[in-house]
């Protein structure tokens, strides 16, 4: 009697099994696990799975024909020493970004601040104003922009009729890459509705407390708008530039893929695409991608490392 009780207790405290632990898991989590499955499969499959494969060809001589063969860092020193075609993608890109970013805000936040004072049908203003985000990364607008800056498109036409003739602004060196800088700044919406909300939160107490002590216009926004906004600034410049390294399909359809004339449109991605799909070098197009990533990753850092100084929140 004493020996079943002694088994009954052992029993009783005994650890649950592995199967037993994942049943109970599967009880609790299940349902969540089941809604999370085409997130995960996307991730894996999709991101993680590819971004593995890209680093490791990123060390390897692969023209998608033959099989990898390794050949260690070899594609990154050739990059970093024996490449001009990748110091002219450089050049080009950080030199888009430099342009396209600024002027993309700054019109964003004007756009922003005159919906901002209460104008009749803002919601339709709204939406019309960032209709361009939604169609101007579309090959449509690429194509359609390329139309209106040919040496005998719109642009000109309307130049003619005040007596100035205009060049083919796509295919001069000096301006093919402004025509991509207007493109990427008629693209304000996205920033411009994120604008809007944060001025939105913005109390107007405190415009009117500055407007009692005598503050102008231009007082309040350098002293009020322009402090309590840099959360959004901050955010938006980050996002903004990570797209502006990203930007592709207008230098593209707008060069007609070459990145011409003499390397002018040349972006980092398109040169991308031409070593990976042009030159079928799978294994070059996969270290320059990684070193786009280290770009990217560094200047997302240097940001968050430096909105210390100048990007004020409420604390």
């Amino acid at each position: 009697m004493q020996d079943s009780t002694v088994a009954v207790g052992a029993g009783a405290n005994a650890r649950p099994t592995a199967q037993g632990r994942l049943a109970s898991i599967w009880t609790k989590h299940g349902a969540g696990y089941m809604f999370l499955l085409p997130w995960l499969v996307g991730f894996f499959g999709l991101t993680l799975g590819p971004a593995v494969a890209s680093f490791y060809l990123s060390f390897t001589n692969f023209d998608l024909i033959r099989s990898s063969e390794w050949v260690g860092t070899a594609n990154y020193v050739r990059i970093a020493t024996a490449d001009p075609k990748f110091a002219a993608a450089i050049k080009v890109t950080f030199l888009y970004v430099v342009l396209s970013v600024p002027f993309k805000l700054a019109f964003a936040l004007l756009v922003a601040i005159l919906l901002n004072r209460g104008i009749k049908g803002l919601t339709v203003y709204r939406a019309i104003f960032y209709l361009p985000s939604l169609l101007g990364g579309s090959v449509a607008i690429a194509v359609l922009w390329r139309q209106l800056f040919a040496g005998d498109g719109l642009i000109n036409s309307l130049l003619a009729q005040f007596g100035i003739e205009g060049p083919s602004w796509i295919s001069h060196p000096d301006y093919s890459l402004w025509t991509l800088v207007v493109l990427s700044v008629w693209q304000f919406g996205s920033p411009m509705i994120i604008f809007l909300a944060g001025l939105r939160q913005i109390p107007t107490d405190m415009y009117e407390a500055a407007s009692l002590d005598g503050a102008s216009k231009f007082r309040q926004f350098y002293k009020i708008t322009l402090p309590l906004l840099t959360p959004v600034i901050f955010f938006n410049a980050v996002v903004q530039t990570i797209e502006a390294f990203k930007a592709f399909t207008p230098a593209f359809i707008i060069s007609g893929g070459t990145g011409g004339p003499i390397n002018s449109t040349l972006f980092y991605t398109l040169y991308l695409y031409q070593e990976a799909f042009g030159n079928f070098r799978m294994g070059y197009a996969s270290a320059l991608a990684w070193i786009l990533v280290l770009i990217i990753g560094l200047f997302t850092a240097f940001s968050f490392l430096t909105s210390r100084y100048w990007v004020h929140y409420d604390d």
